[in-house]
């Protein structure tokens, strides 16, 4: 299962009031690059697929593939408001080593 910070809950709410279009959720994944190896996608999405595996964190539907939720079981997200180094952060206990931006992970 993937969670959410409460900082990070409130962030994606909003991400997700502005867009203004019913059906939106949370798409989490990985994919090859980076500097380590892979590289976390995240981003706002409406189609689910055939493999998707679908958790419900504080309100907010999170979509994550099932061959990528093999990387990111665990994994929590924050997200942090501070002019250097703000954004969403990614904690995952599956990553054996990540980038110094935090973008990137390997296993």
């Amino acid at each position: 299962m993937i969670q959410l910070s409460e900082n990070a809950k409130k962030e994606v709410e909003k991400l997700l009031e502005q867009q203004k279009k019913p059906g939106l959720f949370l798409r989490i994944g990985v994919k090859g690059g980076g500097c380590s190896g892979m590289t976390y996608d995240f981003k706002l999405d409406d189609t689910s697929k055939e493999y998707d595996r679908t958790f419900e964190v504080g309100g907010i539907k999170v979509v994550c593939d099932s061959k990528s939720l093999v990387y990111l079981d665990g994994m929590m997200i924050d997200y942090s408001t501070e002019l250097v180094g703000g954004g969403f952060k990614f904690v995952n206990p599956n990553a054996t080593g990540s980038c110094g931006c935090g973008t990137s992970f390997s296993v």
